[in-house]
């Protein structure tokens, strides 16, 4: 693959960058964190005005009809800047799955997404592993009577439908459009001020036209997994990136003995230690979104590299740039602290490093049982050993 972005990419790059460097500057932050909002809402209609929040989205929609790798750019963009919107909830969790399999109907809520007017999100959790859907859909006359719970869903209850997986009896798993006033919303702890809550669905009924694409043979959750998991790695990408260039910063200014902190070795060797976890999650995350774009057969496993590196070394990275920084870390009036929260939070919803490394070693694992057996293992699976010969010491 190539890992340059082409010259539309780096165009929207540098679009996002602009419009986020200035509705996401260090003031902004302050002002939005004292008003106490979920999210900024003028930041959110900067975007929409831009045309960011609908570049990913279809072109009959209002949006450029741009792809994956153009998410991650808009999303990594967000992340180095820990710019409080509904990008990731609005974009990777619903406007992306929307876009691909919604009817025309259920397109309809895209054109005021794109305008910047409401936010969307969905349900990718639950408790427990992640990636796993235990809530279910049972028919019910004209409609779906649906159970279950989902956790850590974010701006649940400012979005104007939540994307709900669940498994539809006698098929797959469907994803269905909810209305936030139809569950039972309750707030979860967040590490930011990002909206996190638990989503509970009590016998809640909805309608046939509720179901998204109007079935449920997997490939809504399918898109709705994969982008939930490009999504946060990407926004984890800029996180890491922004707290680099702080840290990098602050120890070439900061002077300690004479000399400035970036001249002594143990500094240089720590910074470096955080450049490769970086560029790790940076190499991974490109590759990722690219085979999404491309379909490529070992997409899920290249995501879940992606997000073991988001949650493992990107993480002790975030502790080592607190730790170069001193007391002044963790200040809440230097910016460095949101950045540590970003990427604490984020870890936490791709299910830390355990849930990747348990997913790829499911993906291998199934990949190595559909891999026909050579001829060498046949023929020692044979009484007598090799070739039906009996082997030294061996009756």
């Amino acid at each position: 693959m190539d890992f340059n972005l082409d010259e539309t990419q780096r165009e929207l790059q540098g679009l996002a960058a602009g419009v986020l460097a200035r509705e996401a500057a260090s003031e902004r932050l302050e002002a939005f964190e004292r008003a106490g909002a979920p999210y900024d809402a003028a930041a959110w209609r900067a975007l929409a005005g831009a045309g960011l929040l609908g570049a990913v989205l279809p072109e009959d929609a209002g949006g450029a009809g741009l792809g994956p790798v153009e998410l991650a750019v808009v999303l990594r963009e967000a992340g180095a800047r820990v710019a409080p919107v509904p990008l990731y909830a609005s974009l990777a969790l619903a406007g992306v799955p929307l876009g691909r399999h919604g009817t025309p109907a259920q397109r309809a809520l895209l054109a005021p997404l794109a305008a910047g007017e409401i936010v969307l999100t969905g349900a990718y959790r639950e408790v427990g592993p992640t990636g796993r859907v235990a809530a279910t859909a049972r028919r019910d006359g004209a409609g779906f009577v649906l159970d279950g719970v989902k956790t850590f869903v974010p701006y649940a209850r400012e979005a104007a439908r939540i994307l709900v997986p669940a498994r539809v009896d006698g098929a797959g798993v469907g994803v269905f459009l909810v209305e936030p006033a139809a569950a039972t919303i309750t707030p979860q702890p967040s590490a930011t001020s990002e909206p996190l809550s638990r989503v509970a669905l009590d016998g809640v009924r909805v309608g046939a036209d509720a179901l998204l694409g109007g079935g449920a043979d997997g490939a809504a959750w399918d898109t709705l997994r994969r982008t939930a998991v490009a999504g946060a790695v990407a926004v984890a990408s800029g996180v890491i990136d922004g707290a680099l260039e702080l840290t990098k910063e602050y120890v070439k200014t900061r002077e300690q003995f004479g000399r400035a902190l970036a001249q002594f070795q143990a500094v240089t060797m720590q910074i470096g230690d955080v450049y490769i976890a970086k560029r790790a999650l940076d190499v991974a995350v490109w590759a990722g979104v690219w085979r999404l774009a491309e379909g490529a057969p070992d997409t899920d496993e290249v995501l879940a590299v992606a997000a073991y590196n988001a949650c493992d070394p990107v993480v002790k990275a975030l502790y080592t740039c607190q730790h170069l920084h001193g007391g002044i870390g963790l200040d809440v009036t230097y910016p460095l602290h949101r950045h540590f929260a970003w990427g604490k939070q984020y870890a936490h919803l791709l299910g830390g490093a355990d849930d990747p490394l348990d997913s790829l070693g499911d993906l291998l694992a199934a990949e190595e049982a559909r891999r026909p057996q050579r001829s060498e293992d046949r023929r020692a699976d044979r009484p007598g050993g090799l070739g039906g010969v009996p082997q030294k010491g061996r009756a």
